[in-house]
């Protein structure tokens, strides 16, 4: 393994910590595609069948557990313990444009025809286009929560760090995988204009707040002059 696989990796195992703190330490879903994280079980779930019949490493096999024990845990949250903080009315992109094409590929390109490579393919397929509820969820709420586009951002990590491990896979050891290529420059591309997106997304959501904090601004210091010297005084020696 390379440097590149290693920190695209280690972006994609923090983009799902960054997810699932979100969740928890606020104890809501808000701004979360339920789709997008379920298009995630199943990208997972499909390409790692082989988990208990192919050994390749130990980081192989523990990368593969967390990735499909935590995009199922992601998905048990927001259905069932935080359910009534998702909002189904904007998360409405209809995923069977998604499930069909990528069905449809990966049965025309996949290197065997079997069970195991076909599902493979069809995982790839997924992955590269499983943001787009998630793009939509964000188009239509016209905002982004800070712990939201720090996960996209690290989803645009790990996805633009695996380009130059192609690259170097390619002239040391002579392998290319055209079809994780093709599907991956697509993926990145899309995780490249939702950062560009969110950015001015965020910043206006952050500006329509300022009002509200420069009036508790404006309140405390008035209310601070109201006082006299000897109450002053007091306040500012109290522990």
């Amino acid at each position: 393994m390379n440097l590149f696989r290693l920190i695209g990796d280690m972006s994609h195992l923090a983009s799902i910590l960054i997810l699932l703190h979100k969740i928890k330490t606020s104890r809501s879903c808000r701004g979360i595609s339920f789709k997008t994280q379920a298009l995630y079980v199943g990208v997972f779930v499909t390409r790692y069948l082989d988990l208990f019949t192919h050994w390749v490493s130990l980081y192989n096999f523990l990368m593969k557990l967390f990735f499909i024990s935590s995009s199922c845990f992601t998905l048990y949250l927001m259905r069932y313990r935080y359910r009534p903080t998702h909002d189904p009315s904007i998360d409405t992109f209809r995923i069977e444009y998604i499930l069909g094409p990528s069905f449809l590929l990966s049965l025309i390109f996949n290197y065997k025809f079997t069970v195991f490579e076909v599902l493979w393919s069809f995982s790839i397929f997924i992955e590269s286009v499983a943001i787009l509820p998630q793009l939509l969820m964000l188009q239509r709420t016209g905002e982004a929560e800070t712990i939201t586009t720090h996960y996209l951002a690290a989803l645009g990590v790990y996805r633009a760090l695996y380009i130059p491990n192609w690259i170097y896979r390619y002239y040391s050891e002579g392998v290319i995988d055209p079809i994780a290529v093709t599907a991956g420059i697509i993926q990145t591309g899309l995780t490249s204009t939702s950062s560009t997106c969110i950015s001015p997304r965020y910043c206006k959501a952050r500006s329509s707040n300022c009002p509200h904090e420069v009036d508790s601004v404006r309140g405390a210091m008035s209310q601070l002059g109201s006082r006299t010297p000897a109450e002053c005084l007091y306040y500012r020696s109290r522990p």
